[in-house]
């Protein structure tokens, strides 16, 4: 018999189907509550693996990254992390869904906990998307289905230790996140990471960077480079710039 999320998977009233990268993957979502976009497309599109190497996500949600990546790159091991009982198990329906079941591993867990509570062997990539705020009250309360996408009950320091001790060294860590975040995601990094790559990402072109797609290398010494903007709208026209468009289908890649 099926449990309780299997069930509310399957209902349009808990979940519904989607498509990304021009249709090659197929998402199951929250019918309400964070559900995957642009920013998950972005770091599905930074990643640059060499084959057979492997991957963590630390919350993974649905899976929006790992099966975007697992389309991208089919030699690729992946490996998601997800606190939500819901979001953990759409997770392990997308990967079957999609196929990838027998390269993904989708656990169950806090990253607060720490890597190490994880009891597994380092890995080559590490990236996340950690929820943009620290704290509650410094935003309008979101509902209560949205909180855990949104805030991060133990701070971006939680989240950047847990990547840090989840590679190798020489091991790479991305991570989209707020622009006004960059000097913290830096100086949380720089103890142990370097070889710093950012690349701002804009809405429009004539205003600031909302989003920035940071690249660190654990123990790497190269210094920070500056990469060029990417803008993801015109002003008149199409949605999306053609850069963006291609990156959302999964015909052009972000690499640092």
């Amino acid at each position: 018999m099926m449990g309780q999320a299997e069930h509310d998977i399957e209902n349009p009233a808990f979940a519904t189907e989607t498509h990304l990268l021009g249709g090659r993957v197929t998402l199951r979502q929250p019918a309400k509550g964070y559900r995957a976009g642009m920013d998950a497309a972005l770091l599905a599109a930074t990643v640059a693996p060499k084959a057979g190497e492997r991957l963590i996500e630390a919350g993974c949600g649905a899976g929006a990254v790992l099966m975007q990546l697992a389309k991208r790159h089919a030699e690729l091991h992946l490996c998601g992390l997800e606190r939500d009982p819901f979001a953990h198990a759409l997770a392990r329906h997308n990967a079957k869904a999609n196929g990838v079941d027998d390269r993904t591993t989708l656990l169950q867990g806090d990253v607060a906990k720490g890597f190490r509570a994880l009891d597994l062997p380092l890995f080559d990539w590490a990236v996340s998307n950690p929820p943009y705020f620290d704290d509650p009250n410094t935003i309008r309360a979101p509902a209560e289905e949205r909180r855990g996408a949104w805030i991060a009950d133990d701070g971006l320091k939680a989240w950047t230790h847990f990547l840090l001790k989840s590679v190798r060294e020489g091991g790479k860590i991305v991570i989209v996140h707020r622009a006004d975040r960059l000097a913290d995601i830096l100086s949380l990094l720089a103890p142990k990471a370097g070889s710093f790559a950012i690349r701002p990402v804009h809405s429009f072109a004539d205003e600031p960077a909302k989003r920035v797609l940071v690249q660190a290398i654990k123990t790497g010494k190269a210094p920070l480079r500056l990469l060029p903007p990417l803008i993801l709208h015109p002003r008149t026209g199409p949605k999306h710039t053609p850069e963006a468009e291609a990156i959302l289908r999964g015909e052009a890649d972000l690499v640092f």
